[in-house]
């Protein structure tokens, strides 16, 4: 993997419900700071570990690997900052591009986020009618400060 290139958006409305479901998805930080994070997730049954760098624009540096879901478990369970990140994650594609919809839960309730991710930084991609404002660049926006300080406490 390497690097990842996205950009992040606040949905508004109803248009991108139409598609198929969702799935499930559980994670939390082993470390979270300006320089580097350390993610848990797991989606269904499948599990991970995420490492990515500091964000320099819309790029950083990520790495992941399949870890076993029990390890995953007992990990979130007691190792990780809590409140864990609980959301479920849709996939549309629109205008030849994968979009991916996190409604999250919990103590991020009231959240829904668009990300699309990009070849470069520079790529122009078409917005779909229910994308709102962008906040790729507002770190109030990224999981593991999600995961410090839920939209809820805003």
């Amino acid at each position: 993997m390497g690097r990842e290139i996205e950009r992040k958006f606040l949905v508004r409305g109803d248009g991108w419900r139409t598609g198929p479901a969702g799935e499930a998805v559980r994670q939390g930080y082993l470390a979270a700071d300006v320089e580097r994070s350390v993610r848990v997730r797991v989606v269904e049954n499948k599990a991970f570990l995420t490492v990515k760098g500091k964000s320099e624009g819309l790029v950083r540096r990520e790495f992941e690997y399949a870890i076993p879901p029990e390890d995953a478990a007992e990990l979130l369970d007691y190792l990780c900052l809590q409140p864990l990140i609980q959301k479920t994650r849709y996939r549309r594609e629109v205008g030849g591009r994968a979009w991916e919809i996190d409604e999250f839960a919990g103590e991020n309730k009231g959240l829904i986020l668009a990300e699309v991710e990009l070849a470069s930084p520079d790529e122009s991609v078409v917005l779909p009618d229910w994308v709102g404002d962008e906040v790729s660049h507002d770190p109030r926006y990224y999981n593991a400060n999600l995961a410090r300080l839920p939209f809820s406490r805003w």
